[in-house]
């Protein structure tokens, strides 16, 4: 199952994650439409606020292997909260998602919300509004 694969990757990629201040390791997970998963992590800076979320690791592993639409993204994270993805990461999967996009959030036991695309970022601003077709 997709749901099973895209947890699995996000959980290998969140041990992976290089989080030495905030001690809060994140992953993310990508499935696209022709099945791959492409996965991320988040990374650290000591030169605040320059690291990299888990969210768009996943989706510059996804583009450098030449895909370039997001079919479902999981996102794990530890604590009792959800882990959703930040306002920037959300635009960044809009440009690769259509609004009815999955959007899976979980923790260590297992998936705890789910979303679309739509849900997190109502009324958004996409490649379509610079389409001149």
């Amino acid at each position: 199952m997709i749901l099973d694969a895209l947890f699995d990757a996000a959980r290998s990629a969140q041990a992976r994650a290089h989080a030495p201040y905030s001690q809060f390791k994140v992953g993310a997970a990508i499935a696209t439409p022709t099945g791959m998963i492409a996965s991320g992590c988040n990374v650290e800076n000591a030169a605040y606020p320059v690291g990299t979320c888990a969210e768009a690791g996943a989706i510059a592993a996804m583009v450098a292997a030449g895909e370039g639409r997001i079919e479902a993204i999981l996102v794990i994270g530890d604590g009792p909260g959800l882990v959703t993805p930040c306002g920037a990461c959300r635009q960044r999967i809009r440009e690769f998602a259509m609004p009815d996009t999955p959007i899976i959030i979980a923790g260590p036991e297992g998936v705890r919300a789910h979303f679309t695309l739509a849900n997190l970022l109502p009324h958004s601003f996409g490649p379509d509004n610079l389409s001149t077709a």
